[in-house]
């Protein structure tokens, strides 16, 4: 793990995109397109707003989420439409969607055919990861009622979660798949988290999931 500190959360921010720009430039430059996967949540917000603006070939570029909450685009709570609303706007309008959501009553009915759609983005060019303060990742959280089957290294492309404090059931990024990216960089913010990233280190995923994907990762943190 690599860790980089920055002065506010602004620079953060702006250094972050700049930074997720030029990982998605190099992978163009190699490849017929690049896999983007980001979180969700308030976190990534500015970062998105910053990088929408890059000057990409964003027609290549095919973006989709670590985790979704299994509700439509209509609701405030749905990351599918936060994308919508911040990232893919301006130049990265042009980019690809590849949803993390189906119009069916459970994750567990729709995750075939989203697997399906996923499945040759793998391995994921580059991935942004956010934490929570307890240490989850994408929606593998500890307590999760699947959370084994996440963590497994025979893990499926997609897992449906449900965990206690989560209102609504998920779809989540495996852990296996999280951590073959071939560039990790992960976004926190606070003391809060950053007690919790040191923490994380010496536990096993089974109580820190973010530490399945540490390893190969690029932390990158602001009070």
């Amino acid at each position: 793990m690599i860790l980089e500190t920055y002065p506010d959360l602004d620079m953060l921010m702006m250094q972050l995109a700049n930074r997720l720009a030029g990982d998605l430039k190099n992978c163009l430059l190699q490849h017929p397109w690049a896999s983007f996967s980001v979180p969700g949540g308030t976190t990534p917000g500015p970062i998105f707003d910053s990088l929408s603006a890059a000057a990409l070939e964003w027609d290549r570029v095919h973006v989709f989420l670590n985790d979704e909450r299994w509700v439509p685009e209509t609701s405030e709570r749905s990351n599918t439409r936060l994308l919508r609303e911040r990232l893919m706007t301006s130049r990265a309008a042009e980019a690809k969607l590849i949803p993390l959501y189906a119009d069916t009553p459970t994750p567990e009915e729709g995750i075939p055919n989203l697997t399906e759609q996923l499945e040759n983005e793998l391995p994921i060019s580059v991935l942004l990861l956010g934490m929570g303060a307890d240490m989850h990742t994408a929606s593998i959280f500890p307590g999760a009622d699947r959370l084994e089957e996440a963590l497994s290294p025979e893990a499926p492309l997609l897992v449906p979660m449900r965990a206690p404090g989560a209102p609504e059931p998920r779809v989540t990024l495996s852990a296996r798949v999280l951590a073959g990216a071939m560039t990790t960089h992960v976004v926190i913010t606070g003391a809060e988290k950053r007690e919790a990233l040191e923490r994380a280190q010496s536990l096993p995923p089974s109580e820190a999931p973010i530490a399945s994907v540490l390893k190969n990762a690029t932390v990158h943190w602001a009070e």
